[in-house]
């Protein structure tokens, strides 16, 4: 096998040309293989594999930079520099990462998993290799879905200025996670599906090189800066604002690419090369159904189709549900996403309401200012973003939804440990950042009943509100328990004395569980489910205070910040006669891996809860 001769980085160059096209399908079936098994991001990696081979070529590793945007694509990378035996431990605990990761190689440069941050990252190794008198090559390589990310255009922008060589290669599959939108999209269309540029340009050469004045004169058309490319392709938006245009390339033309890629490095300015893959290219059912296959869990290679059989409905399944209803209900209801309408759940809302129904591309900053002026023209906004995404338009959440009072709807997904994707992923300051807000109200839901619930109120209710609700399946117990919402009011599921325990969101059904183990040992115990992180419900903590030695706040959050630290002040404040204790996540990035490992690791699953309640109790 090729692979077997790829043991550390720089050894593809050993590799004949020849057999670039083998290489190729060895390294995408050697991804198909361990993805099936470990489950990961397949379809972006398969599309991205000559583009990885020709980077390795053409440039000279670790010494040459190069900075993924997302760094979902980056499979290959790791592949090519010496980690073939990672991937049996891939998104593992303890194993490697599925994005770059500074610490597994000198090799990856920069720490990605967000979008649209490449160009900005690559311009600053630009200009520290400037300051410090060096030459060596810096990549950004940055996804056409990318480019609906404001960020990517700011960098563009400070980047259009410089008179040193700077390469962003523009992977154009023409997806992000599911289709791309918007004119972004749309002007990228026209130049991949103008075939015509190439054909005009060459027939113009070749008219010119048939006349008495021949190659001179072609020399000199090729001095006139744009004037072709502006002829041929209207606006080259990129050459206008300053930056060297070269493209479209056949992403999978290994040698193409590098001819291309050292051109673009003998350029003294910022060069974007743009280059046209397929996501999924040598897969049939990843071509066939890319955004299935961005983030495919385990799957039989056969036929493509997972190896679980769907559990039971998720959160999700139930917001997409919920949302259908309250359209029907409320006309004035509409639904945002930021590029994401499958991960969401409201890909069945653009199908019924498609009028209703908007999808602004990887631009979380821009779908909250969005959302907040058409809560001004008197619609309802309900924007469904990923808990750690969100974090991406703080500002946008404190200036122009917070600050003017707007009734926009947070349906924050992926809230608390999602597991496999780590630290860039994990939704575990939500309700930290969200709950210092002024004009801010925050809920979390116990079971997929009280999701409903809290959705139905929210659109009842006048202002800033956010509800964060886990990934995966959705908790059906308590389902009893249902009683009405009223805003900051917590609800008491099973009060005793001795023990409170007080439990948000994902926590009750951990929350149960350490009851019965208390229980079980003559431990008397209340179980209240918080339901509001902000407002806390203060009357519900004075109650306890005076009949419960203990009151134990549980939550899948950060400690600074999160419930378990309002509730503690609030009792040091009122100096009420009661030990607080809180189970939270430590103020620590969390790496990835099984959920069900990490809460162990970190001490918030049912065990070590039981054991610390036990440890408190004895110390008082």
């Amino acid at each position: 096998m090729l692979l077997d001769q790829i043991q550390q980085t720089n050894d593809i160059k050993k590799i004949q040309p020849k057999d670039y096209p083998a290489l190729a399908e060895e390294i995408r079936q050697f991804l198909i293989e361990k993805i099936s098994v470990t489950g990961g991001h397949l379809g972006s990696n398969l599309g991205a594999v000559e583009l990885t081979m020709a980077l390795h070529l053409a440039l000279n590793l670790p010494e040459d930079k190069i900075v993924w945007d997302v760094g979902h694509q980056a499979y290959t990378h790791k592949l090519l520099t010496g980690r073939r035996e990672g991937f049996e431990t891939l998104r593992k605990y303890g194993g490697m990462s599925g994005f770059p990761k500074r610490k597994e190689s000198d090799c990856d440069s920069f720490d990605t998993g967000h979008s649209s941050t490449s160009i900005s990252a690559g311009l600053g190794l630009v200009r520290a290799r400037d300051l410090q008198g060096k030459d060596n090559t810096v990549v950004a390589v940055i996804g056409d879905g990318s480019l609906t990310g404001g960020m990517a255009y700011e960098a563009l922008n400070n980047a259009a200025r410089m008179e040193s060589n700077f390469i962003i290669i523009l992977n154009d599959n023409n997806m992000s996670i599911s289709e791309n939108v918007g004119g972004v999209s749309k002007y990228l269309n026209n130049i991949r599906t103008s075939n015509r540029y190439l054909g005009i340009k060459d027939g113009i050469y070749d008219a010119i090189r048939n006349t008495r004045f021949g190659e001179p004169v072609v020399n000199g058309v090729r001095r006139v800066k744009n004037s072709l490319k502006q002829l041929v392709i209207p606006g080259m938006w990129f050459e206008d604002l300053g930056i060297t245009y070269l493209g479209p390339v056949d992403g999978h033309d290994v040698e193409g690419l590098v001819t291309a890629i050292k051109e673009a490095g003998r350029r003294k300015n910022c060069v974007l090369l743009h280059v046209m893959t397929q996501k999924g290219q040598g897969y049939a059912p990843a071509e066939k159904h890319p955004a299935r296959f961005h983030g495919a869990e385990p799957f039989v290679i056969e036929t493509g189709l997972p190896k679980k059989k769907k559990a039971k409905a998720n959160y999700t399944d139930v917001f997409s549900t919920v949302m259908l209803k309250l359209a029907a209900r409320h006309p004035e209801v509409v639904a945002i996403t930021a590029a994401m309408p499958d991960g969401t759940g409201l890909k069945r809302f653009r199908s019924i309401y498609p009028e209703r129904f908007f999808d602004v591309g990887i631009a979380e900053e821009h779908a909250v200012t969005f959302a907040a002026g058409l809560a001004v023209g008197g619609l309802h906004p309900v924007v469904a973003i990923y808990s750690s995404f969100l974090q991406r338009a703080y500002d946008q959440i404190i200036h122009d939804v917070c600050l003017q009072n707007l009734p926009v709807i947070f349906a924050i997904d992926r809230a608390g440990l999602v597991g496999s994707d780590g630290e860039t992923h994990q939704g575990i300051f939500d309700l930290s950042f969200l709950s210092s807000i002024p004009n801010m109200h925050v809920m979390a839901p116990k079971n997929k009943w009280e999701l409903s619930d809290m959705m139905k109120f929210a659109v009842r209710f006048q202002g800033p509100i956010a509800i964060r609700y886990p990934r995966g399946e959705a908790y059906d117990g308590l389902q009893e328990m249902r009683a009405p919402i009223e805003m900051g009011k917590s609800e008491m599921l099973f009060e005793e004395s001795g023990v409170a325990l007080l439990a948000v969101g994902s926590m009750v059904k951990t929350a149960e569980t350490v009851r019965e183990m208390l229980k079980a040992e003559g431990i008397s115990c209340t179980l209240v489910n918080a339901r509001f992180v902000k407002p806390i419900d203060t009357e519900v903590v004075d109650r306890l205070a005076q009949n419960h030695q203990m009151l134990v706040t549980l939550e899948e959050n950060v400690a600074s910040g999160g419930y378990g630290e309002k509730v503690r002040a609030y009792a040091d404040e009122n100096d009420l006669p009661v030990k607080v204790v809180s189970i939270t996540i430590p103020d620590e990035y969390v790496e990835h891996g099984n959920v069900d490992l990490l809460k162990k690791e970190i001490l918030i699953d049912e065990d070590s809860i039981f054991e610390k309640i036990k440890k408190e109790l004895t110390e008082e």
